[in-house]
């Protein structure tokens, strides 16, 4: 099952939002695999955002950090295509902008799931749906994809 990682993953893989989110986000990425795991170019522009804004990070670590993760998992380009789909999630489902890139290229990719803390739990669009990886009870989809 393909899988789509939103932002809010990553940042916290980082440490971003404390030790406990972290140790979650990382348990999370160490289950998932790698071939199976996209990323949508956005999310990478938005974590670098959040390290060197938010994390205090220096600009030189966070283009590590995306790097690193540009080398793990495939990536998913913001094509025409995407940003015209984002336009529609926007227009018809009230989602930013900038989440709707992230899910329009998730579906793009093939996507069976977006793992996201920022969008609606359970919310289907084109075939992905929006799940919470750190949400007390993991979506059954999850689950599934987990191996548990």
């Amino acid at each position: 099952m393909r899988i789509a990682l939103d932002t809010s993953v990553l940042a916290y893989a980082a440490g971003v939002n404390g030790a406990e989110r972290q140790r979650v986000a990382l348990e999370l990425l160490g289950k998932l695999s790698e071939s199976e795991t996209v990323l949508p170019v956005q999310a990478l522009g938005e974590l670098f955002r959040v390290l060197v804004g938010k994390a205090k990070i220096s600009p030189q670590l966070a283009r590590t950090t995306i790097i690193r993760y540009r080398d793990a998992y495939s990536l998913i380009e913001t094509s025409s295509s995407v940003f015209l789909s984002a336009t529609d999630l926007t227009v018809d489902h009230k989602i930013s902008i900038w989440d709707a890139v992230i899910f329009a290229a998730a579906a793009e990719a093939g996507c069976r799931l977006l793992l996201s803390e920022d969008m609606q739990e359970g919310f289907t669009w084109s075939g992905v749906t929006a799940v919470n990886p750190f949400a007390v009870k993991k979506h059954e989809l999850l689950a599934r994809a987990l191996g548990e």
